[in-house]
């Protein structure tokens, strides 16, 4: 991207209005209680022919720096800091506030370019409000209804403007192709069903869900060795899903901070409902799920409802065990845990769960090679060859049932897909194969071929006859 751009104002002037318009996406949380934005949230805008990266912005208020709306301004400082234009908006309809003068001032200072917007200016009444901006002397503002989409062509000749052509359209460098390595076909004497190998290179996204207070936000924090996602001792202050990219161990991680889940029966306010529908997305679009526990208070009936909401999803799991600062006893809980993650989940058995610490970074390393390996497990494929031989070899050790006096009979056994791993056997009469023998598959499949904690699908279908169709030959 050639540059960034900031959205600053006080709350509720449309900012994350704005910033769902320009990247094209409904990505930011958007509501009429002020104040619904709390964390920096970055994303790719477009703005007719320009690309940039930008930022939104929680709400600027007048507030002591311990408090939560202090450290939400410090959050939006740094966004300022970070970027190389902001977008000043204000509210044409209502018009400027004294809070509107003193940011102003405070943009101002930072001495970086502004552009001035005045939103909500397809509004009855915001003539007023529009010529009232200019008062702010940040230069003549620019007339916008985010939500209606009116007036982007006029802003972006404002940043055009303001950020100067050559910055705002960099010119583009053609590369030679070169080294290209064209892929030789393959030898008659490699296996057709060769198990594939992990990437270890691969980007790898990862989702962080659990009760409100867990520690979540503090462990992203951790993790990236700043303060980069609001925290504090309030409970449910992250409500945005927020992504952020950090390497560990020259793998790029994407990591999304969720807003903690509370049981369904006490999620009745709009703005929850909108959270938690957010923080559901981010556990689709992940591929590793880190489900924090708060250690002091471990295994509510919300806590195994999530590990059974990620499995259900078919994401891979860890469990970690946070504020593990606060034990007293840590050997005698450790145990206590271990046996209780065994009883309490065994749809997850063998799922990889790690004591840890957000606030003092202990055990960090460990949760994120957990995390490595749980993920490896999910992406992990089977051969035929030894999927049917490993059949032969259950099926004589404990045959299926009889079912209304015929024995059934599992023909055929492959693997038709991974993350997670799925397998399809061919069998006799699917329907009427139990469910505890699926499980007793299941269980044999997850400790034979070494595939803990993550979700196993088995899929039953019936043997095609290939001379169903055929008329008999007539003699």
């Amino acid at each position: 991207m050639s540059f960034t751009v900031a959205i600053v104002g006080r709350p509720n002037v449309g900012k994350s209005t704005l910033f769902n318009r320009l990247v094209g996406k409904k990505l930011a949380l958007v509501d009429d209680t002020p104040g619904v934005t709390r964390d920096r949230r970055p994303g790719e805008a477009k703005l007719i022919d320009l690309r940039f990266h930008i930022i939104d912005t929680p709400g600027l208020e007048q507030a002591g720096p311990d408090t939560l709306e202090g450290r939400m301004r410090a959050q939006t400082e740094i966004a300022i800091d970070e970027a190389d234009l902001a977008l000043f908006v204000v509210d044409a309809k209502l018009g400027l506030t004294p809070i509107d003068q003193e940011l102003a001032e405070l943009v101002r200072r930072r001495g970086k370019p502004v552009v001035l917007v005045a939103n909500k200016a397809e509004a009855k009444g915001s003539d007023g409000g529009f010529y009232d901006a200019y008062t702010l002397g940040l230069g003549e503002p620019c007339p916008i209804s985010a939500e209606h989409g009116q007036g982007m062509i006029d802003l972006r000749d404002a940043i055009v403007e303001a950020i100067g052509e050559e910055r705002a359209f960099p010119p583009k460098v053609d590369e030679a192709v070169t080294n290209v390595s064209i892929p030789l076909p393959a030898s008659e004497d490699e296996e057709e069903d060769e198990e594939p190998v992990y990437d270890e290179t691969k980007p790898l996204r990862v989702a962080i869900i659990g009760r409100p207070n867990a520690g979540k936000s503090t462990l992203i924090n951790r993790f990236l060795g700043e303060d980069r996602l609001l925290t504090g001792p309030e409970a449910g202050i992250t409500r945005d899903s927020i992504s952020v990219e950090w390497d560990w161990r020259g793998r790029t991680i994407r990591m999304f901070d969720t807003a903690g889940m509370r049981r369904k029966a006490r999620v009745q306010e709009k703005l929850e409902k909108l959270s938690v529908a957010d923080s559901l997305r981010s556990i689709r679009f992940a591929e590793t799920v880190v489900i924090v526990f708060d250690a002091t208070i471990p295994f509510e009936k919300q806590d195994l409802q999530l590990v059974d909401l990620v499995l259900r999803e078919g994401r891979a799991a860890v469990i970690a065990f946070n504020k593990w600062d606060l034990v007293e006893d840590p050997q005698e809980l450790l145990a206590d845990l271990r046996e209780k993650t065994e009883r309490l989940l065994p749809q997850a058995r063998g799922i990889r769960a790690v004591p840890i610490s957000g606030q003092t970074g202990y055990s960090l390393d460990k949760l994120m090679q957990s995390v490595i390996d749980t993920d490896k497990v999910w992406n992990r494929r089977v051969s035929t060859a030894r999927l049917n031989r490993w059949l032969d070899a259950v099926q004589t050790q404990h045959p299926p049932p009889a079912v209304s006096g015929r024995r059934l009979k599992l023909k055929y056994m492959t693997q038709v897909k991974a993350r997670p791993p799925a397998f399809m056997i061919s069998c006799t009469r699917p329907e009427s194969v139990p469910e505890s023998y699926i499980r007793y598959l299941t269980n044999g499949i997850r400790a034979d071929f070494d595939i803990p904690g993550v979700p196993i699908r088995i899929h039953l279908k019936t043997g095609d006859n290939p001379f169903a169709n055929r008329a008999k030959k007539r003699r």
